[in-house]
C-alpha cells in the first residue's frame, strides 16, 4: 500500500478494506467529472465509474464519491478497462453546501478532509459576513479551520482587520501570508502530516493556488495577476487532491460565489459562541432577546460587548439553517419515495 501512503492511508483504512475481501481494492478519489473519477490505487491513476447498483440505489448526492473519499474498487489497474467502484468508505468528514441558485440540492465540496484553510485577502476581499458562513461551513464539515488571511502586502491596516475578526476566530488559529513578500508561508507547513488532508477554500482570486504552489514546490497550478479593482482573477476551475512532497495530501477547490448554508444549525450555534453563551445567562430560559427583563444578550448589546450587527448575523443564519433544513428534509424524502418506487416497480417486473 506504499503508493497510497502519500494520500492520507492509515490503519482505519487498511482495516476497513480487508473487511471486504481480497477480491476488493482500495483506492482514493483524486477528481471527478460527469461521472468519470480518477482514483489512486496502490498501483497506479487510474479512472472508475460507480456499480449500477450503488448509482441505482442513490437518493441524494452524498451517496455518491466526492473528491477525497476513499472507495472500494473491483481492481488496481486499468489495463483491462475502467475499474467499477462498489462502495463508499465511512467519511470522517464532508464540507457541502447548498448549490447556487434557489434549488435545495448539496453539492459535497471535499470529504475525509482533516484541516480547511480559510482562504481571505487583506484587500477588497476582506469581508466578515462571508468569513462567518465559511466559518460555519467549516464547522459542520467536523474538520478544523484555520483563517488565512493573505496579500498581506496590499494592507495598511492589519491590526484593525485582526479586531475585526477577533470575535470569530474562536479557536481558530489565524495565520497572516504575503506570496510577494515571502512572509508567513512557513507557517503553513506546519499544519501537514503523512495522514493529513488539507482543503483550501475561499473567494476567487484571493490566492489559494499560489500557495498551493508554495506547498507543492512547484507551479502546478495556473496563477493570474490582479484585476484594476485590486481582486484576482478566478483561476481554480475544478477540485482536485494532489500529494504534497513532504507527506500528506491538498485539495484545490473553486472560488465560491455563494456560501448558502444546509441544516447546521449546531455548527451556527459554534461560530457564535459567545452569544450562545450570552443567551445562557438571560433570566428566562425562552427568553428571546428582545424586550424581556433580564436579558443578558440585549444587555451586552446596550453596553457595547457584543455588536447589533453580529447578533443579527446570527440571527440571519439560524433562520437560514431552520429553513434549509426543512428544504433538505422533504427532498430527501420526496427522492425516497421516488426510490421505493423504483425498487417496487423493479420487483414486480422481475417477478412477473
Amino acid at each position: 500500500m506504499e503508493r497510497l501512503v502519500p494520500f492520507g492511508l492509515n490503519d482505519e483504512r487498511l482495516k476497513a478494506i480487508k473487511d471486504y475481501g481480497q477480491a476488493f481494492f482500495l483506492g482514493r478519489v483524486l477528481s471527478e467529472s460527469q461521472g468519470i473519477y480518477k482514483v489512486m490505487s496502490n498501483k497506479k491513476e487510474l479512472y472508475a465509474r460507480v456499480k449500477g447498483s450503488l448509482g441505482y440505489t442513490a437518493s441524494r448526492r452524498e451517496d455518491y464519491p466526492a473528491v477525497g473519499d476513499w472507495v472500494v474498487l473491483d481492481r488496481d489497474d486499468d489495463f483491462h478497462g475502467k475499474a467499477v467502484i462498489h462502495d463508499i468508505l465511512a467519511r470522517k468528514s464532508m464540507i457541502k453546501r447548498k448549490v447556487a441558485g434557489n434549488r435545495s440540492d448539496e453539492q459535497i465540496i471535499a470529504a475525509n478532509i482533516d484541516i480547511i484553510f480559510i482562504c481571505m485577502a487583506l484587500n477588497n476581499d476582506f469581508n466578515v459576513r462571508r468569513l462567518e458562513r465559511y466559518l460555519v461551513l467549516c464547522w459542520d464539515s467536523g474538520a478544523k479551520p484555520v483563517i488565512v488571511l493573505t496579500k498581506a502586502d496590499l494592507c495598511d491596516d492589519i491590526s484593525e482587520k485582526l479586531d475585526a475578526i477577533a470575535d470569530y476566530a474562536y479557536e481558530v488559529d489565524v495565520l497572516i501570508t504575503s506570496m510577494v513578500k515571502m512572509e508567513g508561508l512557513q507557517q503553513l507547513k506546519t499544519y501537514t502530516s503523512e495522514t493529513k488532508t488539507i482543503a483550501f477554500i475561499g473567494s476567487s482570486g484571493v490566492g489559494k493556488s499560489s500557495l498551493i504552489n508554495y506547498m507543492l514546490d512547484e507551479d502546478k497550478f495556473k496563477v493570474n495577476g490582479l484585476r484594476n479593482d485590486d481582486k484576482g482573477r478566478h483561476t481554480t476551475t475544478h477540485r482536485e487532491l494532489i500529494a504534497l512532497p513532504n507527506g500528506g495530501c491538498v485539495i484545490d477547490t473553486p472560488g465560491m460565489r455563494e456560501i448558502q448554508l444546509l441544516d447546521v444549525e449546531e455548527s451556527v450555534d459554534h461560530s457564535f459562541h459567545d452569544i450562545e453563551s450570552l443567551a445562557s445567562q438571560c433570566r428566562f430560559k425562552n427568553c428571546q432577546h428582545e424586550s424581556e427583563p433580564g436579558c443578558a444578550v440585549r444587555q451586552a448589546i446596550q453596553d457595547g460587548i457584543l455588536s447589533e450587527k453580529r447578533y443579527q448575523s446570527y440571527l440571519k443564519l439560524k433562520r437560514e439553517a431552520v429553513y434549509m433544513e426543512s428544504k433538505v428534509n422533504k427532498r430527501v424524502q420526496r427522492e425516497q419515495k421516488k426510490q421505493r418506487k423504483k425498487i417496487a416497480k423493479s420487483i414486480r417486473k422481475y417477478k412477473y
